[in-house]
């Protein structure tokens, strides 16, 4: 990548509508009552905020980070103003960044931009900071996508591997498109895109689950036998 690719990135892509992946995950959270403090949300590889600003105009609090000084100040230069106290902006590599407890955990195409030994302490992070009812929301690349093949920096897993960091969460959405397109900056790419909402889920809801799936597999069992 070029010096320039992130901001010409974000120049491209400033004002695109949110991805329907964040508008999804928020709207999977039942209304807040009267006077209840705004959720928050952390934004994963913010870029020029085209989730966060859909995040704080729903009136949520976000916790926007981007590794790029460029990303954070388009970010901040079209957030309206009413919205800029509930804003809190880090210049900061996402593998670094400690991420505080929070409802919602954004990241829109950000995490194949990790190397592996980071893309996976950084699924780690995730989970820690979702408690139960806490969503995350996200597009990855999977296994066939281009850049596997051709960007050895970059973590472009397989679905079973994507599955597995979901360990203790429930899917609520999992849309695998493999298809071949141009990038924001008008690149041909073959595209193997997985895109997520998975809320977490509690220890005795998982505990359920588990029963459930092994009653299952011992009534097929029994009937094969049978």
């Amino acid at each position: 990548m070029t010096d320039t690719h992130w901001p010409d990135y974000y120049e491209v892509t400033a004002e695109r509508p949110a991805w329907g992946t964040v508008t999804q995950a928020a709207e999977a959270f039942p209304d807040l009552p009267p006077g209840a403090s705004p959720r928050l949300a952390v934004d994963l590889g913010c870029g020029a905020g085209r989730d966060a600003r859909e995040l704080l105009r729903r009136g949520w609090r976000v916790v926007a980070v981007d590794r790029t000084p460029e990303g954070i100040q388009k970010l901040q230069a079209l957030t309206p103003a009413e919205h800029h106290d509930r804003l809190e902006t880090h210049v900061a590599d996402v593998a670094a960044f400690d991420i505080p407890a929070c409802d919602l955990v954004n990241a829109s195409l950000i995490l194949p931009f990790l190397p592996a030994d980071a893309y996976a302490d950084t699924w780690r992070r995730i989970r820690d900071a979702l408690a139960p009812g806490g969503r995350f929301s996200g597009m990855l690349f999977g296994d066939r996508d281009q850049a596997a093949s051709e960007e050895p920096d970059m973590t472009c897993p397989s679905p079973e591997v994507i599955r597995s960091h979901l360990d203790g969460f429930a899917i609520e959405r999992w849309d695998e498109k493999e298809e071949d397109g141009q990038t924001a900056l008008g690149e041909p790419h073959h595209f193997h895109l997985i895109e997520i909402v998975a809320v977490r889920e509690a220890e005795d809801e998982r505990a359920a689950v588990d029963r459930t799936s092994a009653d299952d597999s011992r009534s097929t069992r029994g009937a094969a036998v049978g």
